[in-house]
């Protein structure tokens, strides 16, 4: 009897040893989970942080170039409801409004996410950059608020075929040298469209 009950606790002690080498595993196992399940937490923990690091100097130059860049667009394509003789060049100026005036205030939005200052509006726009980048200068702005009829259609194509190219210059820089992906997106969304459009342009001038 005695004999059996140490061979029944031996038995006991095995298999209980068992159960907790057992237990000992699966927690092990379940530590290494859980310091990976850690490591993706901590990552989808971190990314809103990742995402505002995402940028960097390129795509802050381009968001704070374009944004007074569009602003000037928009204002030479709100001249032309009212001064174009050409129906095709006041459709070409409602979808330039069109397709900036949004972009603007989504370059606006990732510039305050970065802590960035965004330009201010006014003749600092025209002041700041002069011709750079295809911006005209104030005079230029003047020249066109006066003309009106055929002569504004032509002014405004010629200034806007300028305008466009320096736009394409600057978003191939973005694609090249930035970082933010969303960025880079509008980027190439500014070159393709641009690019139509001054082919579109320069068409409509030969015709003419």
């Amino acid at each position: 009897m005695i004999r059996t009950r140490s061979l029944s606790r031996r038995g006991a002690a095995a298999a209980t040893a068992g159960a907790v080498a057992l237990l000992l595993a699966a927690c092990g196992g379940n530590d290494d989970e859980s310091g990976d399940h850690g490591k993706h937490g901590g990552a989808s923990a971190s990314s809103p942080a990742d995402s505002q690091k995402e940028q960097n100097a390129a795509d802050v130059t381009f968001a704070k170039g374009m944004i007074p860049h569009h602003r000037q667009a928009v204002e030479m394509a709100g001249l032309a409801p009212e001064r174009a003789a050409s129906d095709e060049v006041k459709k070409l100026a409602a979808e330039i409004k069109k397709a900036q005036d949004p972009e603007i205030e989504t370059l606006s939005g990732w510039l305050t996410s970065w802590g960035e200052d965004v330009p201010a509006e006014g003749e600092m726009d025209h002041s700041m950059h002069g011709s750079a980048g295809g911006m005209m200068t104030a005079e230029d702005m003047k020249s066109l608020e006066k003309a009106e009829g055929a002569a504004f259609d032509t002014a405004f194509m010629e200034m806007m075929i300028e305008h466009h190219e320096g736009a394409v210059a600057m978003a191939e820089t973005e694609q090249a040298d930035g970082s933010y992906p969303p960025a880079k997106e509008m980027a190439g969304q500014i070159i393709s469209s641009q690019e139509a459009e001054i082919d579109a342009m320069k068409s409509m001038l030969d015709q003419g």
